[in-house]
This record gives C-alpha cells, sequence and structure tokens, in this order.
C-alpha cells in the first residue's frame, strides 16, 4: 500500500510520473536563492525555531543525525550546532541544493532520497525532515525507510508547514503563501524558477493529506508518533521506533 503526501497538482505537471523529475528540476534551479526565500518567508526566525525543535526531540551532542532533504542544510547546521558534526549527515536528491549546502554545512552530504536511504539498518540515533514531506513520493515508504535506519528507541523529527483548519486561518495562509511570498521572491530575486518553486510550495501544502494520515502512516511504519503544532501552521510530528522485538 502507498500513500502519496498529495494528488497530481494541475499547472505544474500532468501525470505522478512526472512529479519526481519536475520537482527535482524546480530545486536545482531555485537553489541558490532559497536560503534568502526562507529567511524572508519566517522574518529571519526560522533558525531559532529549527534549533528549537531539535532541542524539543532531545539533540544532544554525540548523537548521531540523519537529516533527510537537507536542501541548503538549514536543518542541518543546527544539528551540527547541538550534536557535533561528525554525527550528522545531509541527504538530498538535489544536486542544486547539496551544491549550496556544502558551502555553510560542516558535515557529510550524500544524493539519496528519503524513500531509499543508503545507510544500514539501526544506523542513527535521531533523523530530521524540515518542510519536505510534500515532497516525497509514498509516506509509507518514507517512513518505513526512517524506522529501518533509527536505533531502537530513535527519534524521527518531521517539520512541516500544515493547512490551516479554520477558514480564516486558510485564507491568511493562502494570501501570504500564494500571493505575496511568491511575488516577493520574484521581487527580491529576480528568478522566474523560484517565484515557480514558492508557487509550488502552497500548493502542495494546499493539497496535502490530512495530519491524521500523516500520524497514521507513521503509526503504520512503526512509530509512536503525536503532533505539535505552533500558530495553527506550523506542524511537528514527533516518533519513536518502537522495537519490534518487544
Amino acid at each position: 500500500m502507498s500513500l502519496a503526501p498529495h494528488p497530481t497538482i494541475e499547472g505544474h505537471y500532468r501525470e505522478a510520473g512526472q512529479r519526481q523529475e519536475y520537482v527535482d528540476s524546480l530545486f536545482d534551479r531555485a537553489a541558490p536563492h532559497y536560503d534568502w526565500i526562507c529567511g524572508v518567508m519566517s522574518f529571519g526566525s526560522g533558525a531559532l525555531y529549527r534549533r528549537q525543535a531539535l532541542q524539543r526531540l532531545g539533540l544532544k551532542p554525540g548523537m548521531s543525525v540523519l537529516d533527510v532533504a537537507t536542501g541548503t542544510g538549514l536543518v542541518a547546521r543546527e544539528a551540527v550546532a547541538l550534536a557535533g558534526g561528525s554525527g550528522v549527515v545531509g541527504l538530498d536528491p538535489s544536486r542544486g541544493m547539496l551544491e549550496q549546502a556544502r558551502r555553510t554545512v560542516a558535515a557529510p552530504l550524500v544524493q539519496a532520497r528519503g524513500e531509499a536511504l543508503p545507510f544500514p539498518d539501526a544506523r542513527f540515533d535521531a533523523l530530521s525532515m524540515g518542510y519536505a514531506l510534500r515532497h516525497v513520493s509514498d509516506l509509507h515508504a518514507a517512513f518505513r525507510e526512517y524506522h529501518r535506519v533509527l536505533r531502537p528507541g530513535g527519534r524521527v523529527l518531521i517539520l512541516e508547514i500544515s493547512r490551516p483548519s479554520s477558514r480564516a486561518g486558510f485564507w491568511l495562509a493562502r494570501l501570504y503563501l500564494k500571493r505575496l511570498v511568491p511575488f516577493v521572491t520574484r521581487l527580491g530575486t529576480g528568478s522566474a524558477d523560484a517565484q515557480r518553486l514558492m508557487d509550488y510550495y502552497w500548493d502542495t501544502i494546499e493539497h496535502c493529506v490530512a495530519p491524521e494520515a500523516i500520524l497514521d502512516a507513521m503509526r503504520r511504519s512503526g512509530f509512536e508518533a503525536t503532533r505539535r503544532v505552533q500558530g495553527g501552521l506550523l506542524s511537528e510530528y514527533v516518533g519513536k521506533k518502537i522495537d519490534r522485538r518487544d
């Protein structure tokens, strides 16, 4: 059984089989502008929030951490600051994103997908993923891989932007993320590719499966899973690996 995070989105690609190529190309082309976009979009608060989320997860010096879909390394940088660079590994399918990450992340970086992790079983103490769950091909496949590479009792942290449940919250989020952010992105970067990425960003949020479906997929893959919400928009999905031998 597979579960895509969202259906085919018209205006971006026509068939589900085209999605991965489209997403990879989009991130490759927009990579040089990604840090600027994230800084503007979060009003400069993103780094603090990411570090605090990792601290809530229990990240400590000496722990081994895999940051899936690391992008330009925004989460990986905070993981390195908390756990130390020797234990952190960043992974992403986008060559362009990894090229940017290598400029600022003092940790090994690997080009691969979260649904097929090139690591042995029980390799890491913790796994993080920042705002990229909407871009995997299959939630069940991804969570099974996350469970596999974590040690018994290991923890996973998925940071996401979720569609607000209230009508007013949804309207405000759509106005900001669908209209204002792409406009400011084009104005500030001069890049049509960066603007296109932010158009796609909101569309995947709007059409993403419900948080309950994400939690269910985590639990089916062997995690004790909970969700923490901030401001009705920011979601922290936290899972603890259950040792199936218990």
